[in-house]
């Protein structure tokens, strides 16, 4: 039998708290320690957790000789403050998206990662969905034809999201905003299917202080147009929508998971088979990694920094 992982996790907002459920549960990991700077928090998560030790201070994990792997869940420009020691101490990392902010952040985590020889993970929820890998295949076989252009629509009626309202960080400027936390997903399922974007014209709109209200932009991938559109404070349902436009097919990613394929006029659902991709799966992949094989269908931080390098051409000014 395979000896589980010990998992230390630090941060447990909203993605640190479901991550912490998943692997609980996992049989490729045991949850050691588990830090957040909210003593309510960790006292809650304690109670209900009596066999993980839970603590405020980050060095109970980062480090710790009782842990293996470090799941980050805290604010991109925390990022590399914790990674960077992790992989020094021989940890391997996952680190929830953006990789960072800043380049220098990112490039001091990549350093770290490739000097230590462990495991790099970025948790970007579209890496190991069955419509990514349903995708990736429409277009290998060439059921896609030539790529015309891709489209992506965000639209939010409020900005943070009613389960990030205790995040404040992420309706602020300095590291928030729906393009690094939204748009970023969808970046890398465009990395990853039809190539590595660059900027052609960017924009974002500001109403005040906070972050972005608009964001706009035309992008490349190789010869292949990306066009974005996203606003907050429009009334009407979230909008989540990708669109890869193909002269033999056309498909709609739309909530994430419901794909729709159109060879004429109208959309119809894909046939979708196979594992739909999900925290625990991605834990499953991470675990791999960690045993030295290369999951596919696991972002590492190369993708992680490409991603980074789009979002932040965003002007923030």
């Amino acid at each position: 039998m395979t000896t589980p992982i010990r998992l230390g996790i630090v941060g447990l907002g909203a993605m640190g708290r479901h991550l912490l459920t998943e692997a609980l549960s996992h049989p490729d990991f045991t949850v050691t320690h588990a830090v957040d700077l909210a003593p309510t928090t960790v006292a809650a998560l304690q109670g209900e957790h009596p066999d993980v030790s839970f603590s405020t201070s980050p060095a109970d994990v980062i480090g710790a000789d009782d842990v293996d792997a470090v799941y980050i869940a805290t604010p991109p420009a925390t990022h590399a403050a914790l990674a960077v020691p992790a992989f020094e101490a021989g940890q391997a990392v996952f680190c929830e998206k953006p990789l960072a902010v800043s380049k220098a952040d990112a490039a001091t985590m990549l350093a770290a990662a490739s000097a230590s020889g462990r495991a790099a993970a970025v948790n970007f929820s579209l890496s190991d969905r069955q419509t990514t890998r349903y995708l990736e295949q429409a277009i290998a076989d060439g059921r896609v034809g030539d790529v015309l252009g891709v489209e992506i629509r965000l639209a939010f009626p409020v900005w943070p999201r009613a389960f990030q309202a205790e995040a404040t960080w992420v309706g602020e400027r300095e590291q928030g905003g729906f393009v690094r936390e939204v748009f970023s997903h969808f970046a890398y399922l465009t990395d990853r299917l039809v190539g590595a974007l660059v900027q052609v014209h960017v924009e974002m709109e500001y109403r005040d202080e906070a972050s972005e209200t608009g964001a706009y932009g035309l992008m490349m991938a190789g010869d292949v147009p990306v066009h974005l559109i996203g606003t907050v404070g429009a009334a009407g349902p979230e909008t989540y929508e990708w669109l890869l436009r193909g002269t033999k097919q056309s498909y709609k990613l739309t909530g994430w998971r419901d794909l729709f394929v159109a060879e004429g006029k109208d959309w119809r659902p894909a046939e979708l088979t196979g594992e739909p991709g999900s925290e625990a799966t991605r834990l499953t992949l991470f675990a791999q990694a960690v045993r030295g094989e290369h999951p596919r269908d696991l972002a590492d931080f190369a993708a992680g920094e490409r991603v980074r390098q789009i979002v932040e051409a965003f002007p923030r000014e």
